[in-house]
C-alpha cells in the first residue's frame, strides 16, 4: 500500500523512511511487526525499539516541544504512523502512554501534570496502564464501582480493574473512579493517576489463548494517591474517559489495517500454493477476504480526511472499528482452514506461528476497545436513529 500525503510533508515523510531505513536493523528487523494490542511478544525488543525511537526524537512527533515533542502538526502524525506501520516495524510497548494518556494530558490535564508525566513518557521512563474495564463493567464503563475517598492531601482508592494491557509492567495507572458515593451511571465519576509502587496495589497476569501474559487485573485496596492527581475535573471523568477513547478510535486503525492488509496477502499467497484458487467456493471468500481489507483502507483515508480537516470522526470510527474487529476474524478463520492440519499443530512449549497467533488473538477484536454489541447499540442509536436499547 503506497499513499501520498502531498508535497507539504515529502521531506519529512523521506525523513522518516531515511531513520528507519537505517535504524530498524539487526534484532529490531528481526522482530518487524512482532506485538499488538493484546499481543505482548518480545517485550524486551520493544521496550529497546522504543528507546531507540525516542533517542532519534520520533516518541511524540506532534507533542509540544517544551514536554520533549518535535511540535509537528496532525499530518506529520499521520504520516509517521503510516510510515511506521509500512515497513512492519514492532509494536510500541509505551503505546498505552503515548497514544492514549499523553494526548489525554495535553487536551485536559494540568500544566503541572504535563511537565511532571509527559517528558518521562517520551524518555521511555515510565510505563503506564489503564484502568477502566471491571468485573461487570467492560464496554459498560458507566457501571464502574472502583471508588475514591478524600482524605487530607490524598485520595484513597480501592476496588478492581481488569483486562489492563501491559499492566504488569505498568509505573502509573489511570484510573476510572467514583468519587461521588451517591452518583450513579455516568456521574460523579474522576480520572486518577495512580503509581502502582505502593502498599494497596496487587497486579496479577492474565495469560491469554495465545500464552501471552500481556494482560492483568488491579487490585486496589487503600491505595493513595495525590489531590492533584485528577485529569480535569473531579466529577467529570466519564468525559475525560471519552476523550480517550476518542483518540484510542480515531487514528490507531491505520497501523492495524496495514497489518491485516499484509495478512490477506499472504492468505492468497498461501492459496495458490494449496491450488485453493481452483475451488470456486473457496476463491468467493478469497476473493471477498480482499475487498475487505481495500474496504478498510478507504475508510480509514475518510477517516484520516476528518481528522485533518478537523472534524472529530464519530459515529464514523465506530462503523470502522466493528467491520475491521468482524472481517479480520473472518480473514484469520479462513487462513486456518486453508493452512489444514498444520494450522492446527503447534510448536515446543505451545509455540505459535505468526498466522496461528494472529487468529487466536482477534478474538478478543470484537470485545476490547467497546464490544461489538455495544458498537452496534451506538451505530442503530446514533446513526440510524433507532431507540435506545431498554435496561433492565
Amino acid at each position: 500500500m503506497e499513499l501520498d500525503f502531498g508535497p507539504a510533508v515529502r521531506g519529512f515523510r523521506d525523513e522518516v523512511r531515511d531513520w528507519l531505513a537505517d535504524h530498524l536493523v539487526g534484532e529490531f528487523a528481526e522482530n518487524r511487526g512482532v506485538g499488538g494490542p493484546t499481543d505482548g511478544a518480545a517485550w524486551e525488543v520493544r521496550l529497546a525499539w522504543d528507546r531507540e525511537l525516542s533517542a532519534g526524537g520520533w516518541l511524540g512527533v506532534g507533542w509540544p516541544q517544551e514536554y520533549g515533542g518535535r511540535g509537528l502538526g496532525l499530518l506529520e502524525e499521520i504520516v509517521f504512523e503510516y510510515e511506521y506501520a509500512r515497513v512492519n516495524a514492532p509494536y510500541r510497548a509505551t503505546v498505552n502512554a503515548l497514544d492514549l494518556l499523553g494526548p489525554m494530558l495535553l487536551k485536559v490535564g494540568s500544566d503541572a501534570q504535563k511537565k511532571r508525566f509527559l517528558p518521562p513518557i517520551l524518555g521511555v521512563e515510565e510505563l503506564w496502564g489503564q484502568g477502566f474495564s471491571e468485573p461487570g463493567a467492560g464496554s459498560d464503563l458507566a457501571s464502574v464501582r472502583t471508588r475514591a475517598e478524600r482524605d487530607g492531601d490524598e485520595w484513597v482508592v480501592s476496588g478492581q480493574k481488569v483486562w489492563t494491557s501491559f499492566g504488569i509492567h505498568a509505573d502509573w495507572v489511570y484510573v476510572l473512579t467514583r468519587t461521588d458515593p451517591q452518583s450513579a451511571r455516568h456521574k460523579g465519576l474522576s480520572m486518577l493517576l495512580v503509581p502502582t509502587d505502593q502498599p494497596g496495589v496487587e497486579i496479577r497476569p492474565i495469560r491469554n489463548l495465545a500464552g501471552q501474559d500481556e494482560f492483568a487485573e488491579i487490585f486496589l485496596s487503600d491505595a493513595r494517591t495525590g489531590a492533584d492527581m485528577v485529569v480535569g475535573e473531579v466529577g467529570q471523568g466519564w468525559r475525560t474517559a471519552m476523550a480517550t477513547l476518542g483518540i484510542e478510535r480515531g487514528t490507531t486503525l491505520l497501523p492495524q489495517q496495514l497489518a491485516f492488509e499484509r495478512e490477506a496477502e499472504a492468505l492468497i499467497d498461501l492459496a495458490r500454493e494449496r491450488g485453493a484458487l481452483d475451488d470456486p467456493m473457496l476463491r468467493r471468500r478469497i476473493v471477498d477476504a480482499w475487498i475487505s481489507v481495500r474496504i478498510m483502507r478507504t475508510t480509514n483515508l475518510r477517516t484520516i480526511a476528518e481528522l485533518t480537516a478537523g472534524r472529530t470522526p464519530g459515529a464514523q470510527a465506530t462503523t470502522a472499528k466493528l467491520y475491521a474487529s468482524t472481517r479480520h476474524q473472518q480473514l484469520g478463520q479462513l487462513a486456518t482452514e486453508l493452512a489444514g492440519p498444520a494450522g492446527q499443530i503447534v510448536g515446543e512449549d505451545y509455540g505459535l506461528d505468526r498466522r496461528q497467533r494472529s487468529f487466536l488473538l482477534a478474538l478478543a477484536e470484537t470485545i476490547y476497545g467497546g464490544s461489538s454489541e455495544i458498537q452496534r447499540n451506538i451505530i442503530g442509536e446514533q446513526v440510524l436513529g433507532l431507540p435506545k436499547e431498554p435496561r433492565p
